[in-house]
């Protein structure tokens, strides 16, 4: 077993990637050598991490020999290239991109949820782990010890996503865009084809012959693998809004069992990874920014579903709010890593 894994954060000089070295450093991970990598035109780049000073290098099919761990955030298209060359070397995969959520034989894991899935992996011995999707993680935290107390029949949820979802070009965006409106200018729209402040739109991602797009879709196939159960019923409508950091979503749960919305409440706040903010006489709920630079994901609006009281209090509506960089991308990882350690 090792004790301080070599490790390599790939993909370091973006969004996730300044986060993955955050978290490290704040939870103490305990690191042997550690390597930066990201693009060619990212090369060469100094970045202090523990007071001190490293050399980002460019990523390339030699960049992982001795490496132990290797965090990546570099997009599925660098994840499918380099991944399973590094994982072939003997570097122990943690994948933040689509690339591998769905390959049958590579654990899909929030810890929260199903941490038993990578059993058997050992850092430095190869092998693939996938990071879910920013939205799920922050939907199955919360939703999963109350899965496991009446079990979810169907869901439906409702997101609010934020600019760091789509990474620092959009935070920027909204933030020049936001500057521009308030000058009296009209906003230069670059990422996205329509006007980010002070506006709200369907999810910026493909939209399929269903009429889901591929944001939506992966809440409903990234659950059902992390559960192991196809059959619960899931649709989710995904929403950008124009807050900088930190998701939020509007969850209905309709369970096999019945289910006291102060039992949950009480479930909920013995929950790992979970902060109760659920003040009705202060109409004190969660919301992104309470969440933003926070690991726990937060969740309030705790009660009962009123249109189902005829058929044996079996719904449940929540409101949550996580900070998308944090638990929805770069602390899931660590935390991953942290149990192969």
């Amino acid at each position: 077993m090792l004790s301080a894994p070599n490790v390599a954060v790939v993909g370091v000089t973006g969004a996730v990637g300044e986060e993955f070295l955050a978290i490290l450093a704040e939870r103490n991970f305990p690191i042997g050598d550690l390597k930066l990598l990201a693009s060619k035109r990212s090369a060469g780049k100094k970045i202090e991490y523990q007071g001190k000073i490293f050399t980002v290098e460019e990523l390339t099919e030699d960049s992982f020999d001795g490496v132990d761990l290797a965090l990546f955030s570099a997009g599925s298209s660098a994840s499918k290239k380099y991944a399973p060359v590094a994982s072939e070397v003997g570097a122990t995969v943690v994948d933040n991109s689509s690339a591998f959520r769905m390959t049958d034989g590579i654990p899909l894991v929030v810890p929260e949820a199903n941490a038993d899935t990578i059993k058997g992996i050992e850092l430095g011995k190869g092998g693939i782990i996938a990071n879910p999707n920013c939205s799920t993680i922050i939907m199955l935290v919360p939703v999963t010890p109350l899965h496991r107390l009446a079990h979810v029949k169907r869901m439906v949820v409702s997101t609010y996503q934020s600019a760091s979802g789509a990474g620092r070009a959009a935070m920027m965006e909204l933030d020049s865009q936001t500057r521009q409106v308030l000058d009296g200018k009209p906003p230069e729209c670059k990422l996205f084809p329509q006007q980010y402040a002070f506006n709200l739109f369907s999810h910026n991602s493909d939209i399929g012959e269903e009429g889901y797009n591929t944001e939506e879709l992966k809440m409903v196939y990234e659950t059902h693998k992390i559960w192991g159960d196809d059959s619960i019923k899931i649709t989710a409508t995904c929403v950008r809004v124009p807050v900088m950091r930190a998701h939020s979503e509007s969850i209905n749960l309709e369970f096999e069992d019945p289910i006291d919305e102060k039992i949950a409440s009480e479930t909920l706040k013995a929950a790992p990874g979970i902060t109760v903010i659920d003040d009705r006489d202060n109409n004190r709920f969660p919301t992104p920014l309470d969440a933003s630079g926070k690991d726990d994901v937060l969740v309030g609006r705790i009660r009962n579903d009123i249109s189902r009281e005829g058929d044996g209090a079996c719904g449940l509506d929540i409101f949550v709010c996580g900070d998308q960089l944090r638990k929805g991308a770069a602390l899931n990882a660590v935390q991953i890593a942290e149990l192969l350690l």
